[in-house]
């Protein structure tokens, strides 16, 4: 066999050195990529199942500021009713509700925030406090308690209120009284790894309020 000359071996010492070298950098680099995702992982908080205890979805549920749903509503106030379709969107402490449909509401939107009220009618007329008060019980027959419905509407009752909860078999709301409503949840979705509403009914004297959610999103 012919010997490999000097120069020769030197170089193949070189290539496989440098080829080893570049193997390690790649693999700490990838270890170091790895340790970087999982610890980025651990941050963050996986939803609560819908198997897990009542009381755990419930503060789950009313830390959740930010959802957005579509839906249908059939509200009986006195002697007058209608039909609407609604669109709600939580954002924090602001909630924006879109209705529309055939009706006296024609259309309204209503952007809420802490005792702040706006109002936009069908013409484009933006009513704010006192006035948007009135023009929303005349378009629904009632004043609705909107600080108390984000929480209502995800199954979970308010927490600055005292409440009465009757739980189902799978532990999730069946009738909530507080404030004077009762709500009755007859329908669930599981929704991202929550049990939320997709029909329920809300009472209050002479006002019924039926909603049922054809979707849900956000976080």
């Amino acid at each position: 066999m012919r010997p490999v000359p000097a120069c020769d071996a030197r170089a193949a010492r070189t290539h496989t050195h440098t080829w080893f070298g570049t193997a390690r950098l790649v693999a700490a680099a990838l270890s170091i990529s790895i340790a970087l995702f999982l610890t980025g992982c651990k941050t963050l908080q996986p939803a609560p199942l819908p198997s897990d205890p009542w009381d755990v979805r419930r503060t789950a549920l009313q830390s959740r500021d930010r959802f957005d749903l579509n839906g249908r509503i059939a509200v009986a106030a006195a002697q007058e009713g209608f039909n609407a379709k609604l669109r709600w969107k939580q954002d924090g402490a602001r909630s924006q509700l879109a209705l529309d449909g055939p009706l006296g509401v024609g259309g309204v939107r209503i952007d809420a925030q802490g005792a702040t009220l706006n109002v936009t009618t069908a013409r484009g007329d933006r009513l704010d406090s006192d006035a948007a008060r009135r023009e929303i019980e005349s378009k629904l027959g009632f004043e609705p308690p909107l600080a108390s419905l984000r929480y209502w509407v995800q199954g979970v009752p308010d927490p600055s209120h005292p409440a009465d909860e009757v739980l189902d078999a799978d532990q999730r709301l069946a009738v909530l009284r507080q404030d004077g409503w009762q709500i009755d949840y007859t329908g669930y979705a599981a929704v991202s790894g929550q049990w939320l509403p997709s029909r329920m009914t809300l009472r209050h004297d002479d006002i019924r309020v039926r909603l049922v959610v054809d979707g849900w999103g956000g976080s």
